[in-house]
């Protein structure tokens, strides 16, 4: 019997797949049996990544290049298309942010980096709507191309303190529906465009926001779990099964759509 959810064979290129939360993803798709291009600044973190798939009999290949530079993503795109000739799914997984672009307790508005705030644009905006521009012509050249940004539950909820990081998510999944209609309405064939919103995660980002030197949750930590019905915080494993749905075919009628993996956070008023 033919599996529903099935991501076998699939290209997919995976931006940030470097990351925690990228390389949980970009392991998972591979082990599922899709062939994963991990796209990346760093070339030993992308070099290492594909090694270690490729040891372990995985399809993986990696290419260099900045989400905020068109220059480089287009060198990118040429390598891309020479090697394997198109793509079916883009995953737009990088982003972060940056001290900044926050504003803590004992700081105002007027503390805040209007040029950290650039930046955080930047690399969360911009790096999604540059490799999805760049990538189209290579994600039209399949029979079932999709896109998948990043978005996150700072842009339902907007969080104290990471304000440029809220506002650069909300435009994502501004970006995400704007697509997704925009490609229905203009291509033959579709390019599905859906974004993914991933709750609480103990990452390398947030962990001295949450968490302290010795492992106990900060106060905002400790606000974040008596705010998640689950009680804890997710693993990156938790997102998997929401992105292989995603990427498959079962989700061929699913597009300008934000799925939220958060363990209840967005539900729960706090009463």
């Amino acid at each position: 019997m033919k599996l529903l959810i099935s991501v076998k064979n699939k290209i997919i290129v995976i931006s940030g797949a470097t990351g925690v939360l990228g390389e949980s993803m970009t392991r998972s798709l591979a082990e599922c049996g899709a062939h994963v291009v991990i796209l990346g600044r760093t070339k030993t973190k992308v070099d290492n990544l594909v090694d270690d798939l490729k040891q372990q009999g995985y399809q993986a290949s990696g290419v260099l290049a900045d989400v905020t530079s068109k220059e480089a993503l287009n060198a990118a795109k040429a390598e891309i298309e020479d090697h394997l000739g198109y793509i079916d799914v883009l995953i737009n997984a990088a982003g972060g942010n940056m001290k900044g672009a926050l504003i803590l307790p004992e700081q105002s508005l007027a503390d805040a980096d209007a040029e950290e705030m650039r930046k955080v644009m930047d690399l969360n905006y911009i790096g999604t709507f540059l490799p999805t521009q760049v990538f189209l012509p290579l994600l039209e050249k399949s029979k079932s191309g999709s896109v998948l940004n990043i978005s996150s539950v700072a842009a339902h909820l907007p969080l104290t303190r990471v304000m440029g990081y809220a506002s650069a998510k909300a435009a994502i999944e501004n970006l995400t529906q704007f697509l997704a209609v925009e490609f229905a309405q203009k291509q033959e064939n579709p390019i599905r465009v859906n974004a993914l919103a991933p709750g609480f995660f103990l990452t390398e980002q947030n962990r001295d926001l949450i968490t302290n030197k010795d492992g106990s949750l900060t106060n905002r930590g400790k606000k974040i779990i008596d705010n998640t019905p689950l009680g804890k915080f997710g693993d990156p494993q938790d997102l998997n099964g929401a992105i292989h749905w995603l990427c498959s075919d079962a989700a061929s009628f699913v597009t300008g759509t934000v799925v939220t993996v958060d363990g209840g956070f967005k539900a729960f008023s706090g009463v």
